[in-house]
């Protein structure tokens, strides 16, 4: 592998452990990008009714983020090439269902980001409606995000996970966790009717489409070359070890308050343990819960905005080019992908506007159940197909040798594959009965 790829973009590779921790960041982004508000929910709902059990499925979900996430980042730095020019080799299908999938998703997740931004804004603002409060938070995370520069989304995606993490690893420390049942639940238990919550949780630590867009974050960074694996390898694990700390505080929070309590479904159920601290310990513990619930859904939108919009502009590019043979290792993607910024552009812009503006006449619904459940249909479809993509990808000449997954990473990623997959089907079967 050249160390010319991006070489007008590329930095010297840390040395140290406290240089290598000043580099984190793509992984944070990513991580933080894929926990909203949806998944805190769905890690209460657990808590609620299985208390500290399932605190394991939480761990093992940490495992699995981090082995595909990882895989993402060594496509790029081994084979010198996007996801996007991986996928094309799969044949022109692949594009075209990224594609579909692509501008469908973005109008559904659209409304269902702006919605999830603006509950917490009117529980502390009630002035302003949601629907309103929904197209500012749209507003501002376009306008941070198309006018801003990887280095200032990034510091500022970085200050909202430590919001995130102080209010609700915060909150788990305030409602005062019973410490023996907490360590019991990382002890592997399936307790009647738990096995589709086990799933839910070992999925939702951190993950949709937003995953491969993990790879365009090294390649913001500077980041070339498979002598960047191992610092790769530290960012990937320090954000999903974070939102898995941050998941579990919220399955304790769950767990301690709301056991045995029936929760509303969707992000509305947030408000209800923003309401029960609030009886529980004052206002003084409502308010920094529901900014907390601000910071996780708001990182989600401006991560997605950025994220999905360069994935879709990679997206036009490579649908443009030549064909390209299966084995094609070349080394010119990453430098055409650079030398191209300015060429992209137009469409990176033009998809955040789609993620902006249309999905507002979806606000305009009272109560948008249609969307939550198109949304969840649509984020199950994407995770196998990432999942069985990259076990292609990265076990054949389409990279090279050092970059070629092993026997752990093709394991993970199988069992991503058939866990992912049985998601899906259960998620499609329960829209539809």
């Amino acid at each position: 592998m050249s160390d010319k790829v991006g070489s007008e973009n590329a930095v010297a590779v840390p040395v140290g452990w406290r240089a290598k921790l000043r580099q984190v960041g793509p992984g944070m982004m990513a991580a933080a990008t894929g926990v909203g508000a949806g998944d805190l929910v769905a890690t209460m709902v657990a808590g609620s009714r299985f208390g500290y059990t399932l605190l394991w499925a939480v761990v093992v979900g940490t495992i699995f983020k981090i082995a595909l996430a990882e895989a993402v980042g060594r496509w790029h730095l081994a084979s010198g090439k996007t996801i996007i020019s991986g996928w094309r080799t799969l044949g022109m299908w692949v594009l075209v269902y990224f594609g579909a999938y692509a501008v469908v998703w973005g109008f559904v997740y659209g409304a269902t980001a702006m919605s999830a931004s603006a509950l917490p804004l009117n529980a502390l603002f009630p002035d302003i409606s949601v629907r309103y409060w929904g197209m500012i938070c749209g507003v501002v995370g376009l306008t941070l995000v198309m006018f801003s520069r990887y280095g200032i989304i990034e510091k500022f995606m970085t200050f909202l996970v430590g919001i995130m993490f102080v209010t609700v690893v915060g909150t788990a420390i305030l409602v005062t966790p019973n410490l023996l049942d907490t360590l019991n639940g990382f002890v592997p238990r399936l307790p009647d009717g738990s096995f589709v919550y086990v799933l839910g949780l070992v999925g939702g630590v951190g993950g949709t489409i937003t995953m491969a867009a993990y790879g365009y974050w090294t390649m913001a960074k500077g980041w070339r070359s498979v002598r960047w694996l191992s610092m790769m390898r530290l960012d990937n694990t320090v954000g999903y070890v974070t939102t898995g700390i941050f998941v579990i505080a919220m399955l304790i929070v769950g767990s301690e308050l709301l056991i045995g309590q029936e929760i509303i479904s969707g992000d509305e159920g947030l408000l209800v343990l923003g309401d029960t601290l609030a009886a529980d310990y004052g206002q003084w513990a409502r308010i920094p819960f529901l900014v907390g619930f601000f910071a996780v859904s708001f990182s989600s939108l401006v991560g997605v905005w950025n994220g999905v919009s360069l994935l879709f502009a990679d997206w036009w590019r490579t649908l443009r080019l030549p064909g390209v043979a299966k084995d094609d290792t070349g080394l010119s993607d990453l430098e055409d992908h650079d030398r191209n910024a300015g060429e992209r552009s137009w469409v990176y812009r033009g998809y955040m506007l789609w993620l902006t503006f249309p999905p507002m006449l979806l606000l305009f619904l009272d109560r948008p159940f249609q969307v939550t459940v198109a949304y969840g249909v649509l984020g199950a479809l994407f995770m196998p197909f990432l999942a069985g993509t990259l076990l292609v990808l990265l076990n054949t000449s389409r990279v090279p040798r050092e970059g070629r997954s092993g026997w752990l990473s093709n394991s993970l990623l199988t069992i991503c594959l058939v866990m992912f997959a049985y998601l899906a089907v259960d998620e499609i079967i329960g829209t539809f009965s």
